[in-house]
């Protein structure tokens, strides 16, 4: 796959959607952000597996709702985030979030349209199709 060319990418199943996810984190440098967007069960703790699989992170990859930031040892650290009980930038600053950005890590951000996310981060949205499909899409933020 190559996604410098398109903006975006259909997956059929949620193996699908891991091996992309496979793909967007071996093209992903330290200090990397990926920001998620997508309803409940669209597919985002999926695609952050892949990723996370792609730097070494060889421990099952679960939604951090609970715990806001989870930290993962990898080739590189592998930070994984959900925003999705934050009300806010300021409930992001004060549970440590952005301490995590543009660091020696990759950050990943599911449920990232309750916060503002910095130019340069890879924001990814994931639509349910009516077939059950996914539309994953993906531009890098300005």
């Amino acid at each position: 796959m190559d996604f410098r060319h398109k903006n975006h990418i259909i997956s059929t199943s949620p193996e699908e959607t891991m091996q992309i996810g496979v793909k967007i984190g071996t093209d992903l440098k330290p200090g990397a952000i990926v920001a998620l967007k997508g309803p409940l069960g669209s597919g985002k703790t999926v695609l952050t597996s892949g990723i996370a699989a792609s730097l070494g992170v060889d421990e099952p990859i679960c939604s951090p709702t609970y715990t806001i930031i989870s930290e993962y040892e990898g080739s590189i650290p592998f930070y994984h985030m959900d925003a999705y009980r934050l009300s806010g930038d300021e409930d992001f600053r004060l549970s440590g979030g952005e301490e995590y950005l543009f660091g020696a890590g990759i950050c990943v951000i599911e449920w990232a349209e309750r916060i503002s996310l910095p130019s340069g981060a890879l924001q990814i949205s994931i639509i349910i199709l009516e077939d059950g499909k996914r539309r994953i899409s993906w531009e890098k933020l300005q």
